[in-house]
């Protein structure tokens, strides 16, 4: 028992998650291979899922369209005939091959407007199906934005201008503004400009970042140096709505024009740098005269004036120093030696206490004269009394 197509559709949305724009059988190949292979395909958002059948709940393979550079009609557009594409992508080259060119017409149609994020021009399609496909276009611009891509910087002025340029003016909303986020090599020129600015001033870099011919699309112009002399190379650098695709033989991805000059500044081992001129500088400072009202001497030095102290005399004897004052009147300095710090207290002398002091000492003086007359006395009695003695004793033995 087959299952609805409804029900097929609804795991099929359930497991990618992607809104589907168009489905229908389809064959597909490498550019490498020999045979086509039958797949039923859905175009879910900007992913191309193969099932085997219509039936299938899991997907086979699938292509990642938002890496698509471009969609070339190997045949020619016949009503009767099949329809070959080749889709280039970042690794790899794939054949899709329609029974039918009205169907081709219409796989061709919903895969660059899901890319590109608008209609493409010169569809051979009904108005219902152009209905339809704005329909697809609305979801999916909904569904993801496009990028903006920052307006390109100003040409230089150095540059003549050319005659007939491919290159469309800047808006005129921002004259003279370089984009942020842009290299500082990046130039609006053509290829011919870029090669004669490299050849006129090597010295100022050999990588020069353009704008291509193609619309939204770069390119890159560096001179390397080889045995035989200098050369000049070309690189065209594809923009998408993931970020920017180097192409070279084996396609490189990267997310900003500032990645893909970082790129090439590796591959070529830093031997080349971006093209920047020099800008001058100055190599003198020049002082401007002080203003009338500012002194631009120095200023007087105030003199600070010094106190004048008397010398301390110092008596040379040392006998002298451990003389007692001889002065009774007045005041005098009696040294502390029992304080630590030395000193000097200043003893004022009374009258009451000088009389004291004046009193004692001459009964000092007077005590000390009786005491010499008491001796004296003494002496001259003992004298007296021994002479006293001896007579009484010479009398006796008569």
């Amino acid at each position: 028992m087959s299952v609805p197509t409804r029900v097929v559709h609804k795991r099929r949305a359930t497991i990618t998650d992607l809104p589907l724009y168009y489905s229908g059988y389809l064959l597909k190949k490498l550019t490498k291979e020999k045979d086509f292979k039958k797949y039923y395909g859905e175009l879910r958002g900007a992913t191309l899922f193969l099932y085997k059948n219509d039936t299938e709940d899991t997907y086979t393979e699938k292509l990642d369209l938002e890496k698509l550079k471009s969609m070339v009609l190997d045949s020619p557009y016949q009503r009767k005939e099949p329809t070959i594409f080749t889709l280039t992508l970042d690794t790899e080259e794939v054949q899709l091959k329609m029974d039918n060119s009205d169907t081709g017409e219409e796989w061709r149609g919903y895969i660059l407007t899901v890319v590109k994020k608008k209609i493409p021009s010169r569809l051979q399609l009904l108005p219902g199906q152009m209905l339809l496909l704005q329909e697809a276009l609305d979801q999916e611009r909904k569904r993801k934005p496009p990028i903006v891509r920052p307006p390109l910087p100003p040409r230089p002025s150095f540059l003549p201008s050319p005659s007939a340029s491919p290159i469309p003016p800047l808006p005129k909303d921002k004259p003279g503004h370089s984009a942020p986020g842009m290299p500082e090599c990046f130039y609006r020129v053509t290829r011919q400009e870029a090669e004669q600015m490299l050849e006129a001033n090597p010295e100022y870099g050999g990588i020069i970042l353009r704008p291509s011919t193609l619309a939204n699309n770069y390119a890159l112009t560096l001179r390397q140096l080889t045995p035989s002399g200098p050369v000049m190379k070309n690189y065209r650098v594809a923009s998408t709505n993931s970020g920017f695709v180097i192409e070279l033989d084996t396609a490189v991805m990267v997310s900003s024009l500032n990645d893909v000059l970082k790129y090439f500044l590796e591959k070529t081992e830093y031997r080349l740098h971006p093209y920047m001129p020099s800008q001058p500088y100055d190599t003198c400072i020049d002082v401007s005269p002080a203003p009338k009202c500012v002194s631009i001497t120095s200023p007087t030095p105030k003199t600070v004036p010094k106190a004048q102290v008397a010398p301390t005399l110092r008596s040379q004897n040392k006998e002298e120093l451990l003389l007692p004052p001889t002065k009774e009147e007045g005041e005098y300095v009696i040294p502390d030696d029992q304080c630590p710090d030395h000193n000097l207290r200043l003893v004022q002398l009374d009258g009451e206490l000088r009389d004291v002091l004046k009193f004692r000492r001459e009964n000092l003086y007077t005590a000390s004269d009786k005491e010499e007359v008491t001796t004296y006395e003494n002496q001259t009695t003992g004298n007296s009394t021994s002479g006293t003695a001896q007579w009484a004793t010479r009398s006796a033995a008569v």
